[in-house]
């Protein structure tokens, strides 16, 4: 904690606290950086929600995005907070973020329609209940790990069957992202002691949420170029101001 400024949350409750020294800018604010670096997620989740409603897109990437939005508010509480409710309120949105790619990436091949969203949903909601009651360390870390590479065997089958170009380098895009918050996520976790001897520390954690937010807008986008594909809705993936990829779909229109 920073000298002269005193801790408006109390106690750290949190199982997990980061490299990042607290209460630095502000008595309400434990890991300043690490609290607005999710910004940029709200805000691309944000557009991408945008998108996905104005071209009437199926729900599921409404609620997609939303879910976007909901895990980077839930970690600016959890960062700005260092306790262990608020840290709930960051984990259990991470669960279920992760459950709704499965779902999104599984259900188009899914013979019993009503299953898949049963389960996962049940599944879901356990999970909340159970995390509410128990700490758990690395068994979340494990736990959502697992989730995460259920998914990589179905977007890899998604990128090699997708022959548009720019589909497939929103895929790389997403690659390269994730490669390197997981980079900045490990330096930050395991050279913590000798990057803060540092004149200047780089902020690795806060530079993991900047790429993830990312990470998530080129992810939805992928997908939501996918799945207008298999609906045979001729998606294309365009570019506002030149650089900033998004999917605009034509609709057949109906006889």
């Amino acid at each position: 904690m920073a000298d002269g400024i005193s801790s408006f949350w109390g106690p750290v409750t949190s199982t997990t606290e980061w490299c990042e020294q607290n209460y630095v800018y502000s008595s309400y604010i434990a890991e300043f950086f690490n609290t607005i670096s999710n910004i940029p997620g709200i805000l691309l989740a944000l557009i991408g929600l945008v998108n996905a409603l104005r071209q009437r897109f199926e729900k599921r990437f409404s609620v997609l995005h939303i879910s976007n939005m909901i895990l980077a508010i839930g970690s600016m509480l959890f960062h700005a907070t260092l306790q262990h409710v608020q840290q709930q309120s960051d984990e259990t949105p991470m669960v279920w973020e992760m459950l709704l790619y499965i779902y999104i990436l599984y259900s188009p091949d899914w013979h019993y329609r009503s299953t898949m969203p049963t389960f996962l949903f049940l599944y879901g909601a356990a999970f909340a209940v159970v995390h509410s009651l128990v700490r758990f360390g690395i068994g979340f870390k494990l736990h959502y790990a697992l989730l995460c590479l259920l998914c990589i065997p179905r977007m890899y089958k998604y990128y090699i069957h997708t022959e548009d170009r720019s589909a497939k380098w929103l895929a790389k895009l997403y690659v390269v992202t994730l490669l390197l918050g997981g980079l900045c996520w490990l330096c930050d976790r395991l050279f913590c002691k000798d990057l803060s001897r540092l004149s200047f520390y780089p902020q690795g954690h806060a530079l993991w949420h900047v790429f993830m937010g990312f990470n998530s807008y080129f992810a939805n986008t992928f997908l939501m170029f996918c799945r207008a594909q298999q609906r045979g809705w001729d998606p294309k993936v365009v570019y506002l101001m030149g650089f900033f990829p998004y999917v605009k779909i034509q609709k057949p229109k109906v006889q």
